[in-house]
């Protein structure tokens, strides 16, 4: 691989590069083989210029993590001119292209916030969090209310989905479509039971 041409870059337009490279090279790596050496080469900047930008390595792993969540968040963001269901859909659609475009990185991010990381568990429980509010901001159209138990229920179909769609994308016995029509219907069904 050829060394890229070094270009002096604004500071803030070079620390953006450097996330949005680092975000790129998640996708296919794990946090472990997100390597300094192959950044700066691919970046075009010596190592320790990254250290100009973040402190050290673990910093630099947190805030490309950070940036990832918040593309996930970004990309499945609802599309409220739909009904509730279609609307859910077609978040849960973009979740799982997401994952597929990024399973190797996912993988990290929710694996990362199990490793006793705290930084990472706090971006793992606060795109979570956002992810539940979304879910919860629109109860009634699913004939629930918003009470701690549902809460705990969204929060749960949640994790469901991330393990079911973790385990699916390397190993997919069924087709996408019958995938997205079991994580949707799970969720009214699952909220059902809070009535009881």
């Amino acid at each position: 691989m050829t060394a890229a041409k070094r270009v002096r870059l604004d500071p803030e337009v070079r620390r953006e590069q450097l996330l949005q490279l680092g975000v790129e090279m998640l996708a296919t790596r794990t946090l472990d083989e997100l390597s300094i050496d192959l950044l700066s080469e691919e970046a075009g900047i010596s190592r320790g210029l990254l250290f100009h930008y973040f402190k050290n390595k673990q910093e630099f792993h947190r805030a490309v993590v950070q940036r990832a969540a918040a593309n996930l968040i970004e990309r499945t963001e609802p599309d409220r001119a739909l009904d509730p269901m279609p609307r859910l859909m077609l978040s849960l659609e973009h979740y799982i292209d997401y994952v597929i475009a990024n399973y190797r990185g996912y993988i990290a991010l929710v694996r990362g916030a199990a490793s006793g990381d705290a930084a990472l568990r706090e971006i793992f429980d606060q795109t979570r969090d956002a992810l539940t509010l979304r879910i919860t901001a629109h109860l009634a159209a699913f004939g629930a209310r918003d009470t701690p138990a549902v809460r705990l229920l969204a929060r749960g179909w949640l994790a469901m989905a991330e393990e079911v769609v973790l385990a699916w994308v390397p190993d997919p016995h069924i087709s996408k479509e019958e995938l997205l029509r079991i994580l949707a219907a799970a969720l009214p069904a699952l909220l059902a039971t809070s009535h009881g």
